[in-house]
């Protein structure tokens, strides 16, 4: 853990300066970066990961929660989902801090892998009597005690698709064990599209794909620092990121104090200490653990409302600055908008609402439901940015620069014809046609769009799911029971699904 992270971390900048002066090695443009937290592309999604902090000082009954396992007030990204309402406080403080940022804020990947490996190292514990729940609870405690950011990592490179870990002409393509000792294991492979890494303090390793008993030596979850010895870090290009060092006041990157952060993160016989590994060989178990960390992270997605919140807000300023609020194609454009964000909310918070209490203690949402949540935001998206380009006009994509507008003979020209309604300064028109650009083609699109099309699983990932359990069986017994249909045994209808177990219950009992 890096040495200047010595006491519990509050606010937004004391995490700021607990990421100094930590010995990571991270690559951006060809060239090692000195210190990550000054540099200008990277600083704007360690801003984003400060308001996490922020918010919770602000507002601690939304974004803190708490802890059964410390009895420390935590911040609700660290803390175990004691019940359905935690699950359902998780997604509030999403939207909210979705539209804080306008951007991904990095942070919910780690509450999920939190949360998912609660139950998973409890029932590996159980079959096979090893205490991976014990060490798992003491890291919890650590990084409760000490409020830090924790990455979950878990998309592996994957190599040919057709082929699995053991499979692979190079072994490394899946992060793996390459050799073991006394004191712990060492681990090679790569973790990719990894938001946050760098702006994390620890990070955990787990699995991407179910194994099978030739790929022993790929089951491997353990938490490592994200300064560790052996990581490398290729940091990710986004559209029109460089603007953020261009300098002047921001108005070209849209959104200058927020953005998203996704890099490469290479693993070169990375040391984890055998008090920090919570799945070693247990191959059977990394597909229950996919599973339960894609059915938290999948509902994660309603973070992308409180993003929609921020791009609906730009569409409507834009169709006032235009003058043309209250023309009726305007007005039901903006109505289509927010239905949709809102369904993709109503589906991640139902999947919440209907949470239940696993034997470990946690709570887990209901997984047919964050499919459908998931589902809905690899679509929605893109259409509200379709909507908030059409009201916004053809300047999202052709405006000056910020140095024509403040140039002291262009400057005036564009004042001229860049203007829309008379009340409304020029400069506010542009800052609000770059946020639009921001969010719907350049840097925060990365957040809002394409990680929304293949975050927590591209779209067949989600229709694979469903598919599993919508229970046609069961419902077509419920239509022949009303149409006077009787089958050849005269069965009584089919067993219900856990799905319909869960959503017509009426207690919180182990499922």
């Amino acid at each position: 853990m890096a040495a200047n992270v010595l006491k519990t971390i509050r606010t937004g900048d004391e995490y700021i300066e607990s990421l100094r002066n930590r010995d990571l090695k991270v690559y951006l443009f060809g060239e090692l970066v000195k210190e990550p937290v000054d540099h200008p592309m990277i600083r704007p999604s360690i801003n984003a990961v400060a308001e996490t902090y922020d918010l919770a000082v602000r507002e601690e009954e939304l974004a803190s929660a708490e802890s059964g396992i410390t009895g420390l007030r935590v911040n609700r990204f660290l803390h175990i989902a004691e019940s359905a309402e935690d699950l359902v406080l998780q997604n509030k403080m999403q939207r909210k801090l979705g539209q804080n940022t306008g951007t991904c804020f990095q942070r919910c990947v780690g509450m999920d892998a939190l949360n998912s490996l609660h139950s998973t190292t409890f029932e590996i514990d159980e079959k096979h009597g090893t205490d991976y729940h014990k060490r798992f609870l003491e890291f919890v405690k650590m990084v409760q005690r000490e409020n830090l950011v924790i990455g979950g990592a878990m998309t592996d490179p994957k190599g040919d698709r057709s082929k699995g870990p053991s499979e692979q002409a190079d072994p490394d393509l899946f992060t793996r064990i390459v050799d073991r000792d006394e004191r712990g294991v060492y681990v090679s492979g790569a973790k990719a599209h990894q938001t946050g890494c760098i702006n994390s303090h620890w990070i955990i390793l787990m699995p991407t794909v179910r194994l099978t008993e030739s790929d022993k030596d790929w089951a491997i979850v353990g938490a490592v620092p994200a300064d560790a010895e052996g990581i490398t870090y290729v940091y990710g290009r986004q559209s029109c990121d460089t603007r953020s060092m261009e300098g002047g006041e921001g108005i070209d990157a849209g959104n200058a104090k927020f953005g998203g952060q996704e890099a490469l993160m290479v693993l070169d016989r990375v040391f984890i200490p055998w008090e920090r590994v919570f799945m070693h060989g247990e191959y059977e178990f990394a597909s229950m653990l996919i599973e339960r960390f894609t059915c938290y992270h999948r509902r994660s997605y309603v973070c992308k409302t409180g993003l929609g919140d921020v791009l609906i807000g730009a569409a409507a300023s834009m169709a006032e600055y235009n003058g043309v609020p209250k023309v009726s194609h305007i007005r039901d454009k903006l109505v289509e908008m927010t239905h949709l964000n809102e369904t993709i909310f109503a589906a991640g918070i139902a999947s919440s609402h209907q949470g239940h209490r696993m034997k470990s203690g946690v709570y887990l949402n209901e997984d047919m439901l964050a499919q459908v949540c998931k589902h809905n935001v690899t679509r929605f998206p893109y259409e509200i940015g379709r909507l908030a380009q059409d009201i916004a006009g053809g300047l999202v994509v052709t405006l000056p620069s910020e140095r024509d507008l403040r140039h002291p003979e262009i400057g005036p020209i564009l004042e001229k014809y860049l203007v829309g309604r008379q009340d409304i300064p020029v400069e506010e028109r542009v800052r609000m046609l770059r946020l639009i650009e921001n969010m719907t083609l350049g840097r925060n699109a990365v957040g809002y769009l394409t990680e929304s099309m293949h975050g927590a699983g591209s779209p067949q990932a989600q229709r694979i799911q469903i598919q599993r359990q919508m229970q046609l069986e069961y419902k077509k017994d419920l239509a022949r029971n009303l149409a006077g249909i009787r089958t050849k045994d005269d069965a009584e209808s089919k067993e219900q699904s856990e799905y319909f177990k869960r959503i017509f219950k009426t207690d919180d009992s182990i499922i």
